[in-house]
């Protein structure tokens, strides 16, 4: 007769296990703690006197949650990017998005001077659908014998579009502003410029909502019908949501190389390659790589300060060669 006491490693995984929790527990306090140091460290003393109070409100605070809500941004994008297409050398970074996004902005720009940042953000993340769709149909079409090609293919059509974008900066006079949009610094970041980025909640939020689809469509698109899912509304909506993102961090922050590679290669090295599960891992570790990378951006040629898409770019160009050598290494 077989017995009828549950079985602990069951009841373990119904409950969820308490060290996983713990350590989640333990990164998410790592992680407030240096958004808390970004938060003080700086040239001025903030609580000094009534100037310092006010550029603590109106720099300090903002220039935190603008580091916490592109950060977590950019990672999810690079998860979503990777679940898509099955590919752990995907981001938006690798796939142009960015360089598409930086195009918007400047075609915006160009045809009006005086724009808004909402009408900014509406043509970044008009550009980056229609660039992420581009390198979409280029793997429809391309014989993939290996998953490095993915990479090359966005590579190679990031650095066409952000050759045009350097041809226009230049007839018009642009290339500056181009440059400082590219620069990925936190620098200009101040109360009234950042709120747009509040959006990158409502796109989490759908991201999580629609995560074991997503799962699902990473699997191909036979699979994807089998199971009833229309697995091209699918991809339309996990594009969508990865410009919505790419376009509104370039608009305030500008360019953050690497995060999206970076981040979901870590957490899928250690969880494995569940979306749902691994989305706040990726949105923590996303934001404690890019508060580190900030803090010694502000510090290290201290009084000075570098972008953080310069330590970023240092960062993600050494994992990115370790991960082709483990690819490779593993066959």
């Amino acid at each position: 007769m077989p017995s009828k006491a549950s079985n602990p490693t069951a009841r373990a995984t119904r409950q969820g296990n308490p060290l996983k929790e713990w350590t989640f527990l333990l990164a998410l306090g790592v992680v407030c703690a240096l958004i808390v140091a970004s938060l003080f460290v700086g040239e001025y003393d903030v609580f000094a006197d009534e100037l310092g109070v006010g550029m603590f409100t109106i720099t300090r605070i903002p220039r935190t949650l603008a580091l916490v809500l592109s950060g977590a941004a950019m990672a999810m994008c690079g998860l979503v990017l990777q679940m898509l297409t099955q590919n752990r050398f995907v981001s938006p970074t690798t796939t142009g998005t960015t360089e598409w996004a930086g195009l918007g902005l400047l075609l915006v720009m160009i045809a009006w001077p005086e724009a808004s940042i909402m009408t900014r953000m509406i043509g970044a993340i008009a550009l980056s659908f229609v660039g992420t769709m581009v390198f979409f149909a280029f793997l429809r079409r391309v014989s993939l014998k290996s998953s490095l090609i993915v990479p090359i293919i966005g590579i190679m059509l990031g650095a066409v579009v952000s050759s045009i974008s350097t041809f226009l900066a230049l007839q018009t006079d642009k290339l500056q502003s181009l440059g400082i949009w590219f620069a990925g610094s936190f620098t200009s970041v101040y109360k009234g410029q950042y709120e747009v980025l509040w959006i990158v909640i409502a796109v989490l939020i759908a991201v999580f909502v629609c995560a074991d689809r997503f799962t699902v469509a990473g699997l191909g698109e036979d699979m994807a019908t089998s199971v009833g899912l229309n697995y091209q509304r699918l991809l339309f909506l996990g594009t969508g949501l990865v410009a919505l993102a790419t376009g509104v961090v370039t608009v305030v922050v500008g360019n953050l190389p690497f995060l999206g590679l970076i981040v979901p290669n870590m957490v899928s090295m250690i969880r494995g390659d569940d979306l749902r599960s691994n989305l706040p891992w990726v949105c923590v570790v996303g934001i404690g790589i890019v508060a580190a990378c900030d803090l010694l951006a502000r510090t290290i040629i201290s009084p000075f300060e570098i972008p953080v898409s310069v330590i970023l770019g240092l960062v993600g160009a050494v994992v990115f060669v370790y991960l082709i050598v483990r690819q490779r290494s593993h066959g």
